[in-house]
């Protein structure tokens, strides 16, 4: 099966792919041998167009080619569910998102998950359940075009105790969503969490690029 691999700039994505997307004509092609992501970021934010693609032979070594060119930050977090069947989302930025941060320094990426998720919402993480996925997101920091790289896990908490978000990160909101009462993520959030979303097949209703 073909590899295909999406790093997203906001509402924008670059589709790493082994095979020609379906509806390619929606699509602005990239090419591979002059690709230089920080070269393209600010290029791409200019554009009207929302979807791009890079053609090549193996899309991971693709993908690690591009995560060597750039400075990586990698993060952690978790889609939390909770004992009534219910799903935690924050809300930071004007955007209903998933808790997750940085990993620190001599954590691994497991235990950054779930402190991240306990810190930001103020919940405690019963029990620590297999990976979702991984997603790529690319942003300035400190006038640095940098790429994030967020490993995503399945969590569970027992109760639905009193939430608090950490206002220091600047999350204002912390909810518990029933999963047929999600459309308020879906209409926004941001692409990459709609990824996760389809992972687990929370949402169908919105398809991601192919």
């Amino acid at each position: 099966m073909a590899q295909k691999y999406r790093i997203y700039i906001n509402e924008k994505v670059i589709l790493i792919t082994e095979s020609e997307p379906a509806k390619a004509e929606s699509y602005e092609k990239l090419d591979a041998e002059t690709f230089d992501l920080k070269i393209i970021y600010t290029w791409i934010l200019a554009k009207p167009n929302r979807l791009f693609y890079i053609q090549c032979s193996n899309a991971r070594v693709f993908l690690k080619s591009v995560i060597k060119s750039i400075t990586l930050i990698e993060a952690a977090g978790g889609l939390v569910k909770s004992a009534a069947g219910n799903y935690l989302f924050i809300y930071r930025n004007d955007k209903w998102d998933l808790p997750k941060g940085k990993i620190e320094k001599d954590e691994t990426i497991k235990e950054a998950a779930v402190r991240e998720v306990e810190e930001e919402c103020g919940i405690k993480v019963n029990k620590l359940k297999e990976k979702i996925c991984k997603t790529y997101h690319v942003y300035v920091s400190r006038g640095e075009v940098v790429l994030k790289k967020t490993h995503w896990f399945n969590m569970a908490s027992k109760g639905q105790e009193k939430l608090k978000p950490q206002k220091e990160e600047g999350i204002t909101d912390v909810r518990w969503f029933e999963i047929h009462h999600i459309e308020p993520i879906v209409h926004n959030t941001f692409p990459s969490i709609m990824d996760v979303l389809h992972k687990e097949k929370l949402v169908t209703n919105k398809l991601m690029p192919q």
